[in-house]
């Protein structure tokens, strides 16, 4: 199959270019520079959100009837292509690929109508409720309750991982309906209206990196509508294996990926290496970066022939594939900033970080967020499912 542009993107590019060149503000700009995970900065990002709404492109992989742009594939990887070479923020995956997406394959014409367009204008953050305290990589022993009273559910337990639940005003979430038989058969997929329910408390979390962008949120005698239920009760495992195809196997990684990588490139030719000449120059690095940079190509590669309609969407394995390969290397570019940084990474800068901060970074660009961006990574291999818990998953596959 050929997996390259079958047309003349020249003009679309070009007028994609033109825009990624002017709209962004001075301060979505240096959120982009300050980006050090999957998520960036609130404000500036949802700021920026609301622009590309404005023009119609805030989600270019959504259908046309749902408000998407109607791109074809190579028009949606040419667009994130331009958007990661100016560093700019990505928005914020938790609506519009994840909660979004379900919602027009398994959501009630109801539910689409209310929750889509605030996902898509940005009006909207949903933060996911899956994991608790003693529920992680194992989901499904999960225990935070919902017992039907009428036309509601009451909510007693917590979530932990919440990512940005502070800021959130709607929430996804799993809830135990039921304890008979196979645990992953009492599960309940609900959607929350308000963050701020009576009985609700959210608390952040500050995590190695010093960012709190992960939270603890506590239900007490919580009550919320049913009509919040996606699918049916007890069925909220298949809705939320659904979901995780979307959160392990949508969207384009690699161009990032690849900008990363210029940038280390860069970097590393204007610093000097200890065994003279430049860092660039160093034969130890130089194998090291090409082996990322080959491995990168062909995660390319694998993401082209999935947008591209190859059946290989298709096979069970794909999310998990998708996963395992993004997040390892993501950790494994991380690895490369630090050795390319240096000394220059270890100061604590998290006053810095900030968006609009007047605390002067010690260093470039690349000093100020290698080390937040290495330890934020160490999270990759674990959410949206360990890829200890993936590898078994594709196994399961094959054996299949």
């Amino acid at each position: 199959m050929d997996i390259e542009p079958n047309v003349d993107l020249t003009q679309f590019r070009a007028e994609v270019a033109e825009f990624l060149d002017t709209a962004p503000t001075p301060e979505i700009l240096e959120a982009g520079r300050k980006t050090t995970s999957a998520f960036a900065p609130y404000e500036q990002v949802m700021a920026w959100h609301r622009i590309l709404h404005a023009r119609g492109w805030s989600a270019p992989d959504w259908p046309v009837e749902h408000g998407g742009p109607g791109w074809t594939v190579e028009q949606r990887y040419v667009f994130a292509d331009e958007h990661q070479k100016r560093g700019l923020p990505p928005l914020l995956p938790n609506g519009l690929k994840m909660v979004g997406p379900l919602l027009m394959e398994l959501g009630t014409p109801e539910q689409q109508e209310r929750y889509l367009p605030g996902i898509l204008s940005g009006e909207d953050y949903w933060t996911q409720g899956y994991s608790e305290p003693g529920a992680g990589s194992d989901l499904a022993a999960l225990s935070c309750s919902a017992v039907a009273d009428g036309d509601d559910y009451i909510l007693n337990g917590s979530k932990i991982w919440t990512t940005l639940a502070h800021h959130a005003n709607r929430m996804f979430m799993l809830v135990r309906t039921s304890r008979e038989g196979r645990k992953q058969a009492g599960i309940t997929f609900l959607l929350l209206d308000r963050m701020d329910y009576p009985g609700m408390e959210v608390r952040p979390i500050i995590g190695i990196d010093g960012a709190p962008e992960q939270c603890e949120v506590f239900f007490t005698d919580v009550r919320v509508p049913q009509s919040g239920r996606v699918g049916a009760e007890n069925d909220g495992w298949s809705v939320a294996k659904q979901l995780l195809k979307h959160e392990r196997g949508g969207g384009a990684q690699s161009p990032a990926m690849r900008h990363r990588l210029d940038v280390l490139r860069a970097a590393a030719a204007a610093t000097p290496s200890p065994f003279g000449g430049t860092l660039a120059e160093d034969a130890v690095f130089q194998r090291d970066l090409g082996e990322l940079e080959a491995d990168v190509a062909s995660h390319e590669h694998f993401e082209k022939l999935a947008i591209s309609g190859h059946p290989i969407v298709d096979d069970p394995a794909y999310p998990s594939l998708n996963k395992v390969m993004s997040s390892e290397l993501t950790q494994r570019i991380s690895v490369l900033m630090t050795r390319v940084v240096g000394l220059d990474a270890l100061p604590d800068q998290r006053a810095a970080l900030l968006v609009g901060s007047d605390t002067e970074a010690l260093g470039d660009d690349l000093a100020l967020i290698a080390m937040p961006f290495y330890l934020n990574s160490r999270a990759t291999t674990i959410y949206a499912g360990t890829n200890e818990v993936q590898r078994d998953l594709i196994a399961r596959s094959l054996r299949a």
